[in-house]
């Protein structure tokens, strides 16, 4: 059975592996300031949104994901032709309608797909499966990396879907923001009152950064460190307690708002790659999508892993 794999421009991964791995992506239009950039993990369009600046000042950006229209198009015109199943991932559902969009799509998609399949010479159903990540950013990577990991084992789609929903309740995406100002901005525009002025100011005042956790549908900080690189710091240690403790996924994906080279520069980045390459787990980096960065600001940096539920402890 051919197995296809699509997911919403907010996951992470190098753009080299989503081409490696035939990963179609559904990009997100991101309007900042008149100027509209198409994020769909292109390293030239990313470079332009932060040559433009944009990356620091975009928390008044309109983000426009696929409708549902277009996500049924798309694959009425050439997914169901390409693949006999195909699994699709997306962001948290609680945090972007990407999710609602897609599943929306499947019941169109379904209901129409055979004429067009006979038509191409194609035999059999097709299948679709939507999986909701429960995370975000660098979080959403590691159900997608199972699945490659999955399909390449030659796993059918029933066991993949139980393994990938098991997966995605398991995903843990960090993540820590550079400017609380700019967070907070960005928070007040999509009407998400979780970062308050008192404690944005008072963060910003006394360099407090808070370490993020989209986990389970929820996003709340988990700890918070001084300095962004402190903070930087205590992440990464804390993904080489859990690699040590044992992932469910061999992977860990990394994403910054930026120039890759200030993430490799920063304190504990070294160690943890060192773990990694100790306990035989792959170490994914990429720079963050344009819509997270539009969402977070320039210069943050995302995390993803998979393990069991734990009690957070920096």
């Amino acid at each position: 059975m051919r197995i296809g794999l699509v997911m919403d421009a907010t996951c992470d991964l190098p753009l080299e592996y989503v081409q490696e791995n035939n990963i179609t992506v559904l990009p997100i239009l991101v309007n900042v300031e008149g100027e509209t950039f198409s994020d769909q993990h292109d390293p030239a369009e990313i470079q332009r949104f932060l040559d433009s600046g944009m990356g620091s000042r975009s928390h008044g950006a309109e983000t426009t994901p696929y409708s549902a229209e277009e996500v049924m198009n798309l694959f009425l015109e050439r997914l169901i032709i390409d693949f006999d199943c195909v699994f699709c991932f997306t962001i948290t559902a609680t945090r972007s309608p990407v999710y609602e969009q897609v599943n929306k799509a499947s019941f169109s998609i379904l209901k129409n797909y055979r004429p067009l399949r006979q038509e191409a010479g194609v035999s059999g159903p097709f299948l679709l499966r939507v999986i909701d990540t429960q995370t975000l950013f660098a979080g959403s990577a590691i159900p997608v990396i199972e699945a490659v990991r999955l399909v390449e084992a030659g796993q059918t789609p029933g066991q993949m879907r139980e393994r990938l929903e098991y997966i995605a309740q398991n995903s843990h995406g960090y993540l820590i923001p550079r400017d609380l100002n700019y967070l907070r901005q960005r928070a007040r525009k999509r009407g998400d009152r979780s970062i308050g002025l008192f404690g944005a100011t008072l963060g910003s005042a006394l360099d407090i950064k808070p370490i993020l956790r989209g986990w389970r549908g929820n996003t709340e900080p988990v700890s918070k460190a001084r300095g962004f690189e402190n903070a930087a710091e205590t992440l990464f240690k804390h993904i080489e307690d859990r690699i040590r403790n044992g992932l469910l996924v061999p992977a860990v994906a990394l994403s910054y708002g930026g120039d890759l080279d200030v993430m490799r520069h920063l304190p504990g980045y070294n160690e943890l790659r060192r773990t990694c390459a100790d306990h035989g787990i792959d170490c994914m980096e990429c720079q963050m999508s344009i819509t997270a960065m539009a969402n977070t600001g320039q210069g943050a940096l995302a995390a993803g892993f998979a393990c069991e539920e734990y009690d957070v402890s920096f």
